[in-house]
Protein backbone atom coordinates (compact mmCIF):
# COMPACT_ATOMS: atom_id res chain seq x y z
CA UNK A 1 0.00 0.00 0.00
CA UNK A 2 1.35 3.46 -1.16
CA UNK A 3 2.36 5.80 1.99
CA UNK A 4 -0.20 8.51 0.57
CA UNK A 5 -2.92 5.76 1.57
CA UNK A 6 -1.87 4.76 4.47
CA UNK A 7 -2.03 8.61 5.86
CA UNK A 8 -5.12 8.73 4.43
CA UNK A 9 -6.22 5.74 6.48
CA UNK A 10 -4.98 6.85 9.48
CA UNK A 11 -6.25 10.52 9.33
CA UNK A 12 -9.90 9.15 9.33
CA UNK A 13 -9.05 6.65 11.42
CA UNK A 14 -8.21 8.76 14.21
CA UNK A 15 -11.07 11.73 13.02
CA UNK A 16 -13.07 8.77 13.84
CA UNK A 17 -12.06 8.16 16.91
CA UNK A 18 -12.08 11.70 17.74
CA UNK A 19 -16.02 12.10 16.88
CA UNK A 20 -16.58 9.15 19.20
CA UNK A 21 -14.88 10.18 21.84
CA UNK A 22 -16.44 13.50 21.53
CA UNK A 23 -20.12 11.77 21.10
CA UNK A 24 -19.57 9.99 24.37
CA UNK A 25 -18.43 13.18 26.37
CA UNK A 26 -21.95 14.65 24.62
CA UNK A 27 -23.92 11.83 26.07
CA UNK A 28 -22.00 12.43 29.61
CA UNK A 29 -22.56 16.04 29.98
CA UNK A 30 -25.85 15.85 28.41
CA UNK A 31 -27.41 12.71 30.95
CA UNK A 32 -26.16 14.84 33.82
CA UNK A 33 -28.05 18.29 32.48
CA UNK A 34 -30.91 16.17 32.15
CA UNK A 35 -30.41 14.44 36.05
CA UNK A 36 -29.84 18.07 37.27
CA UNK A 37 -32.99 19.55 35.49
CA UNK A 38 -34.81 16.58 37.12
CA UNK A 39 -34.01 16.94 40.18
CA UNK A 40 -34.38 20.93 40.43
CA UNK A 41 -37.62 21.59 39.93
CA UNK A 42 -41.28 20.63 40.85
CA UNK A 43 -44.69 21.33 39.54
CA UNK A 44 -47.62 23.40 40.76
CA UNK A 45 -51.29 22.30 39.87
CA UNK A 46 -52.75 25.60 39.22
CA UNK A 47 -55.92 26.85 38.05
CA UNK A 48 -53.91 27.28 34.60
CA UNK A 49 -52.87 23.47 34.61
CA UNK A 50 -49.43 22.30 35.80
CA UNK A 51 -46.15 24.66 35.88
CA UNK A 52 -42.67 23.47 36.18
CA UNK A 53 -40.90 26.29 38.75
CA UNK A 54 -38.04 26.25 41.26
CA UNK A 55 -37.72 28.62 44.16
CA UNK A 56 -34.78 29.48 46.53
CA UNK A 57 -33.75 31.99 48.99
CA UNK A 58 -35.45 33.73 51.25
CA UNK A 59 -37.00 37.59 51.35
CA UNK A 60 -38.90 39.73 49.28
CA UNK A 61 -39.84 37.17 46.41
CA UNK A 62 -38.32 38.10 42.82
CA UNK A 63 -40.58 36.29 40.13
CA UNK A 64 -38.01 35.85 37.66
CA UNK A 65 -39.47 35.28 33.59
CA UNK A 66 -36.87 33.35 31.48
CA UNK A 67 -36.01 34.38 27.95
CA UNK A 68 -35.91 31.95 24.63
CA UNK A 69 -34.57 28.68 24.88
CA UNK A 70 -34.74 29.09 28.52
CA UNK A 71 -36.85 27.40 31.21
CA UNK A 72 -36.85 27.36 35.12
CA UNK A 73 -33.22 26.60 35.31
CA UNK A 74 -32.14 29.83 32.93
CA UNK A 75 -34.44 31.75 35.44
CA UNK A 76 -32.52 31.20 38.59
CA UNK A 77 -29.10 31.93 36.85
CA UNK A 78 -30.70 34.90 35.82
CA UNK A 79 -32.11 35.96 39.20
CA UNK A 80 -28.77 34.96 40.69
CA UNK A 81 -26.79 37.15 38.80
CA UNK A 82 -29.72 40.24 39.29
CA UNK A 83 -30.60 40.24 42.64
CA UNK A 84 -28.87 40.38 46.09
CA UNK A 85 -28.91 37.22 49.05
CA UNK A 86 -31.92 38.69 50.00
CA UNK A 87 -34.17 37.93 47.43
CA UNK A 88 -36.09 34.29 47.32
CA UNK A 89 -36.58 33.91 43.85
CA UNK A 90 -38.88 31.70 41.83
CA UNK A 91 -38.67 30.61 38.41
CA UNK A 92 -41.25 29.25 36.43
CA UNK A 93 -40.76 27.11 32.83
CA UNK A 94 -42.66 29.17 30.32
CA UNK A 95 -45.18 27.06 28.38
CA UNK A 96 -43.28 24.64 26.11
CA UNK A 97 -40.17 24.50 28.44
CA UNK A 98 -38.87 21.72 29.65
CA UNK A 99 -41.91 20.27 31.61
CA UNK A 100 -44.76 22.70 31.14
CA UNK A 101 -47.48 22.20 28.64
CA UNK A 102 -48.34 23.74 26.06
CA UNK A 103 -52.15 24.90 26.56
CA UNK A 104 -54.39 25.53 23.62
CA UNK A 105 -53.36 29.58 24.35
CA UNK A 106 -50.07 30.22 24.90
CA UNK A 107 -50.27 33.78 24.22
CA UNK A 108 -48.39 36.16 26.12
CA UNK A 109 -51.47 37.25 27.93
CA UNK A 110 -52.36 33.54 29.10
CA UNK A 111 -48.96 33.10 30.31
CA UNK A 112 -49.42 36.13 32.31
CA UNK A 113 -52.56 34.68 33.75
CA UNK A 114 -50.80 31.72 34.38
CA UNK A 115 -47.78 33.30 36.07
CA UNK A 116 -50.40 34.53 38.56
CA UNK A 117 -51.80 31.49 38.81
CA UNK A 118 -48.49 30.03 40.05
CA UNK A 119 -48.14 33.13 42.40
CA UNK A 120 -51.74 31.78 43.93
CA UNK A 121 -50.52 28.19 44.40
CA UNK A 122 -47.21 29.70 46.07
CA UNK A 123 -49.63 31.64 48.67
CA UNK A 124 -47.54 34.73 47.07
CA UNK A 125 -49.83 37.95 47.07
CA UNK A 126 -47.20 40.49 45.45
CA UNK A 127 -43.54 39.79 43.68
CA UNK A 128 -41.47 42.05 41.91
CA UNK A 129 -41.74 40.64 38.25
CA UNK A 130 -38.70 40.45 36.40
CA UNK A 131 -38.98 39.67 32.76
CA UNK A 132 -35.85 38.97 30.69
CA UNK A 133 -35.66 38.91 26.49
CA UNK A 134 -38.74 37.13 25.41
CA UNK A 135 -40.14 37.03 28.70
CA UNK A 136 -40.52 40.28 28.91
CA UNK A 137 -43.93 40.52 27.01
CA UNK A 138 -45.65 37.97 29.61
CA UNK A 139 -44.26 40.25 32.22
CA UNK A 140 -45.62 42.88 31.04
CA UNK A 141 -49.21 41.56 30.93
CA UNK A 142 -48.97 40.61 34.22
CA UNK A 143 -48.51 44.32 35.18
CA UNK A 144 -51.68 45.17 32.86
CA UNK A 145 -54.02 41.91 34.08
CA UNK A 146 -52.66 41.25 37.51
CA UNK A 147 -51.61 44.55 38.73
CA UNK A 148 -52.21 44.25 42.14
CA UNK A 149 -49.80 41.09 42.27
CA UNK A 150 -46.73 43.49 40.87
CA UNK A 151 -44.87 45.68 43.43
CA UNK A 152 -41.90 46.32 40.97
CA UNK A 153 -41.60 45.54 36.98
CA UNK A 154 -37.77 45.20 35.77
CA UNK A 155 -37.68 44.08 32.35
CA UNK A 156 -34.08 42.74 30.99
CA UNK A 157 -32.96 43.28 27.56
CA UNK A 158 -36.40 42.89 26.17
CA UNK A 159 -38.33 41.63 23.71
CA UNK A 160 -40.99 44.64 23.42
CA UNK A 161 -42.93 46.66 20.40
CA UNK A 162 -40.77 49.18 18.52
CA UNK A 163 -42.20 51.24 15.83
CA UNK A 164 -38.29 51.58 14.60
CA UNK A 165 -37.00 48.25 15.10
CA UNK A 166 -38.35 44.47 15.68
CA UNK A 167 -36.11 42.90 18.25
CA UNK A 168 -34.78 39.40 17.45
CA UNK A 169 -31.52 37.43 15.79
CA UNK A 170 -30.06 39.13 12.65
CA UNK A 171 -31.18 37.40 9.62
CA UNK A 172 -27.09 36.85 8.47
CA UNK A 173 -26.05 33.95 7.16
CA UNK A 174 -24.42 33.09 10.27
CA UNK A 175 -27.42 33.17 12.17
CA UNK A 176 -29.55 31.74 9.88
CA UNK A 177 -27.55 28.75 10.26
CA UNK A 178 -27.10 28.41 14.01
CA UNK A 179 -31.45 29.04 13.62
CA UNK A 180 -31.85 26.28 11.50
CA UNK A 181 -29.54 23.76 14.27
CA UNK A 182 -31.38 25.28 16.88
CA UNK A 183 -34.98 24.72 15.68
CA UNK A 184 -33.67 20.86 14.53
CA UNK A 185 -33.15 20.74 17.95
CA UNK A 186 -30.27 19.25 16.93
CA UNK A 187 -28.39 18.83 20.78
CA UNK A 188 -25.28 17.18 20.07
CA UNK A 189 -24.37 19.86 17.21
CA UNK A 190 -24.91 22.77 19.77
CA UNK A 191 -22.84 20.97 21.89
CA UNK A 192 -19.74 20.78 19.49
CA UNK A 193 -20.98 24.21 18.24
CA UNK A 194 -19.93 25.58 21.48
CA UNK A 195 -16.84 24.52 21.09
CA UNK A 196 -15.71 24.33 17.22
CA UNK A 197 -17.94 27.31 16.58
CA UNK A 198 -18.10 29.53 19.80
CA UNK A 199 -18.19 33.12 18.17
CA UNK A 200 -20.88 32.23 15.59
CA UNK A 201 -23.01 30.92 18.68
CA UNK A 202 -22.25 34.62 21.08
CA UNK A 203 -23.10 36.58 17.70
CA UNK A 204 -26.58 34.88 17.86
CA UNK A 205 -26.98 35.37 21.28
CA UNK A 206 -26.97 39.33 20.33
CA UNK A 207 -23.40 39.51 21.88
CA UNK A 208 -20.99 40.95 19.58
CA UNK A 209 -17.94 38.27 19.67
CA UNK A 210 -15.49 41.28 20.07
CA UNK A 211 -17.07 42.00 23.09
CA UNK A 212 -17.27 38.59 24.65
CA UNK A 213 -13.71 37.81 23.46
CA UNK A 214 -11.71 40.43 25.57
CA UNK A 215 -13.89 39.60 28.72
CA UNK A 216 -12.34 38.20 31.60
CA UNK A 217 -12.54 34.77 32.12
CA UNK A 218 -15.36 34.27 34.31
CA UNK A 219 -17.33 36.55 32.01
CA UNK A 220 -16.32 33.95 29.37
CA UNK A 221 -17.50 31.60 31.86
CA UNK A 222 -20.98 33.22 32.81
CA UNK A 223 -21.75 32.97 28.64
CA UNK A 224 -20.87 29.28 28.52
CA UNK A 225 -23.08 29.03 31.19
CA UNK A 226 -25.67 30.18 30.01
CA UNK A 227 -24.91 28.57 26.49
CA UNK A 228 -25.42 25.13 28.83
CA UNK A 229 -28.26 26.29 30.15
CA UNK A 230 -29.99 25.79 26.43
CA UNK A 231 -29.44 22.14 26.48
CA UNK A 232 -31.09 20.06 25.79
CA UNK A 233 -32.40 21.99 23.01
CA UNK A 234 -34.73 19.12 22.17
CA UNK A 235 -36.50 20.11 25.78
CA UNK A 236 -36.68 23.61 25.12
CA UNK A 237 -38.31 23.32 21.20
CA UNK A 238 -42.10 23.57 21.93
CA UNK A 239 -41.44 26.58 24.05
CA UNK A 240 -39.20 28.18 21.22
CA UNK A 241 -42.13 27.81 18.47
CA UNK A 242 -44.51 29.27 20.73
CA UNK A 243 -42.07 32.49 21.58
CA UNK A 244 -41.62 31.95 17.57
CA UNK A 245 -45.41 32.08 17.37
CA UNK A 246 -45.77 35.48 19.62
CA UNK A 247 -47.56 38.49 18.09
CA UNK A 248 -46.16 41.09 19.54
CA UNK A 249 -47.56 44.56 19.30
CA UNK A 250 -48.42 47.62 21.65
CA UNK A 251 -49.79 47.76 24.71
CA UNK A 252 -51.27 50.25 26.80
CA UNK A 253 -48.06 50.87 28.70
CA UNK A 254 -49.66 54.04 30.44
CA UNK A 255 -51.81 52.03 32.15
CA UNK A 256 -48.77 50.28 34.02
CA UNK A 257 -48.64 52.19 37.62
CA UNK A 258 -45.66 50.58 39.30
CA UNK A 259 -42.22 51.00 39.84
CA UNK A 260 -40.78 50.33 35.87
CA UNK A 261 -37.24 49.38 35.55
CA UNK A 262 -36.03 48.86 32.03
CA UNK A 263 -32.23 47.98 30.97
CA UNK A 264 -30.68 47.37 27.54
CA UNK A 265 -27.06 47.70 25.81
CA UNK A 266 -26.46 49.84 22.75
CA UNK A 267 -24.57 47.24 20.99
CA UNK A 268 -27.37 44.24 22.22
CA UNK A 269 -27.44 42.25 18.11
CA UNK A 270 -30.99 41.28 19.23
CA UNK A 271 -31.81 44.80 18.77
CA UNK A 272 -33.99 45.25 22.00
CA UNK A 273 -32.72 48.82 23.07
CA UNK A 274 -34.83 50.58 20.46
CA UNK A 275 -38.06 48.85 21.97
CA UNK A 276 -36.31 49.24 25.25
CA UNK A 277 -36.11 53.42 24.93
CA UNK A 278 -39.76 53.14 23.32
CA UNK A 279 -41.30 51.10 26.39
CA UNK A 280 -39.44 53.36 28.98
CA UNK A 281 -41.26 56.72 27.51
CA UNK A 282 -44.51 55.07 27.39
CA UNK A 283 -44.65 54.29 30.84
CA UNK A 284 -45.43 56.91 33.78
CA UNK A 285 -42.21 57.74 35.38
CA UNK A 286 -40.18 54.32 34.01
CA UNK A 287 -36.62 54.54 34.57
CA UNK A 288 -34.35 53.55 31.67
CA UNK A 289 -30.77 51.73 31.94
CA UNK A 290 -28.32 51.94 28.78
CA UNK A 291 -25.20 50.45 28.99
CA UNK A 292 -22.71 50.96 26.32
CA UNK A 293 -21.54 47.92 25.31
CA UNK A 294 -22.08 44.46 26.65
CA UNK A 295 -24.41 42.54 24.28
CA UNK A 296 -27.86 41.10 24.97
CA UNK A 297 -26.42 39.04 27.73
CA UNK A 298 -24.59 42.25 29.07
CA UNK A 299 -20.72 40.88 28.94
CA UNK A 300 -18.87 42.16 31.91
CA UNK A 301 -21.81 44.51 33.67
CA UNK A 302 -22.77 42.25 36.21
CA UNK A 303 -21.27 44.54 38.72
CA UNK A 304 -23.54 46.97 37.17
CA UNK A 305 -26.53 45.40 36.77
CA UNK A 306 -26.46 44.17 40.48
CA UNK A 307 -26.04 47.80 41.15
CA UNK A 308 -29.13 49.23 39.34
CA UNK A 309 -31.09 46.96 40.31
CA UNK A 310 -30.69 47.09 44.14
CA UNK A 311 -30.34 51.05 43.66
CA UNK A 312 -33.97 51.18 41.72
CA UNK A 313 -35.50 48.75 44.36
CA UNK A 314 -33.77 50.37 47.52
CA UNK A 315 -35.28 53.91 46.37
CA UNK A 316 -38.85 51.89 45.99
CA UNK A 317 -38.99 50.56 49.49
CA UNK A 318 -41.64 53.36 50.33
CA UNK A 319 -43.96 51.02 47.76
CA UNK A 320 -43.58 48.08 50.32
CA UNK A 321 -41.76 45.48 48.86
CA UNK A 322 -42.97 42.26 49.91
CA UNK A 323 -41.18 40.13 51.84
CA UNK A 324 -41.00 35.90 51.70
CA UNK A 325 -44.69 34.75 52.05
Amino acid sequence: MRPALWIGLAAASASSIAAAEAYRRFRRELTAIEKDLDAGSQFAWTDAGPIEYAREGRGMPAFVIHGAGGGYDQGLLLGRGSFGPDTQIIAPSRFGYLRTPVPEDASPAAQADAHAALLDALGIARAIVFGASAGAPSAIELALRHPARVSALILLVPRVYSPDAQAGPLQSGPNLAVMQLIMAGADFAFWAAMRLARPALVRFLGVPPEVEARAPAADRAHVTAIMRSILPLSRRMKGLEVDGAADIQAWPLGRIAVPTLIISAEDDLMLTAPGARFTAGQIPGAELKLFESGGHLLVSRDAELRATIANFLDRHRATELPTAA
